[in-house]
């Protein structure tokens, strides 16, 4: 496994990680997302990512049980604040919650600090100012040690550092964005200038888009897949003819590579220097192994392949 630097910071994140979104606390039990955590483990991962909102917090109580087994300093953990409840006060990002909500994932991952905790979407009701300095005290109380954001707007990212370096607080290190090969532009153009003018590090989510680019969507939503649950069904307006197309066109780039299509689409992701971490999902070990062995296709990504790839996709976001 492969590590990166986390942005301009010191942290080294595996370039593979696992998220908890979706899977864990609800799909499946202990035992299995226990087998897909360990698998990761065992294959070099060591940023696992949370949330308050996965499951309800439940899958955060399930990663913690599982890395109660390791050694502290072997893993890099998140969480993420925004949706912690239906009370006035248990969702945003005022002080109140965000500290209350730190405090709570704590307890979920059995853990004494948060490596990662990211701002899960922007609180129009909450003075940037406010949000910036409640990260900088659970940064200094050493319950926190990175902070970040998630589904930011550029504009937005370097606002909150600009609050942060005029009042002398801690600044952000990473956003979360979406990235996958049909949504691009927050990557590749919107957030580019952040890359060197702060270190701004990048922990991408949904690189296989929601399951599409592992190629089981091309005839067809199969029974038990993601896409076929009640509470996944905006996923369909996502899975158009012209994308399920351009999947099917990627299919012999992967077989001219001896790998399957989703490990095609981790490598793609994963190979770009902006992204310093790209989380992956499983809800089996069998997931786990197929996905980490993308790390070994990024070096078969010549740039002959990569224009391959972006005839297919015909979408380049810096195009005129």
């Amino acid at each position: 496994m492969h590590y990166n630097r986390l942005g301009g910071s010191g942290l080294k994140v595996s370039r593979l990680s696992i998220g908890s979104w979706v899977t864990y606390g609800g799909q499946v039990d202990d035992t299995k997302a226990h087998a897909c955590l360990k698998a990761a483990f065992d294959a070099g991962v060591n940023f696992f990512d949370n949330a308050e909102a996965y499951a309800g917090g439940q899958a955060e109580e399930v990663v913690g049980r599982f890395l109660s087994q390791l050694r502290r300093e072997d893993y890099v953990v998140s969480s993420k604040v925004f949706w912690g409840g239906q009370g006035p006060n248990d969702r945003g990002l005022s002080r109140k919650h965000v500290v209350e909500a730190c405090h709570a994932a704590l307890r979920r991952l059995q853990v004494d600090y948060l490596d990662l905790y990211l701002c899960h979407r922007p609180d129009p009701d909450t003075p940037m100012a406010e949000t910036v300095a409640a990260m900088d005290l659970l940064v200094r109380q050493g319950k926190v040690l990175y902070w970040g954001t998630s589904e930011w707007s550029a504009a937005q990212v370097a606002e909150a550092d600009s609050v942060a370096r005029e009042g002398g607080f801690t600044r952000p290190t990473m956003e979360q964005p979406q990235y996958h090969m049909f949504h691009r532009a927050r990557v590749e153009v919107e957030l580019s200038p952040l890359y060197d003018s702060m270190g701004l590090g990048t922990t991408v989510w949904s690189p296989l888009a929601s399951g599409l680019l592992t190629g089981k969507y091309n005839d067809g939503i199969p029974e038990g897949s993601r896409a076929s649950l009640s509470h996944m069904s905006w996923l369909h307006d996502e899975f158009t003819d012209e994308r399920i197309a351009k999947v099917r066109k990627l299919v012999p780039i992967a077989q001219g590579l001896d790998c399957s299509l989703a490990q095609l689409a981790l490598a793609w992701c994963a190979r770009d220097p902006r992204v310093s971490t790209v989380i992956t999902g499983a809800s089996r070990p069998e997931q786990v192994v197929e996905n980490m062995a993308a790390e070994a296709v990024v070096d078969r990504l010549d740039p002959s392949v990569l224009a391959a790839i972006e005839d297919v996709l015909d979408n380049d976001p810096r195009r005129g």
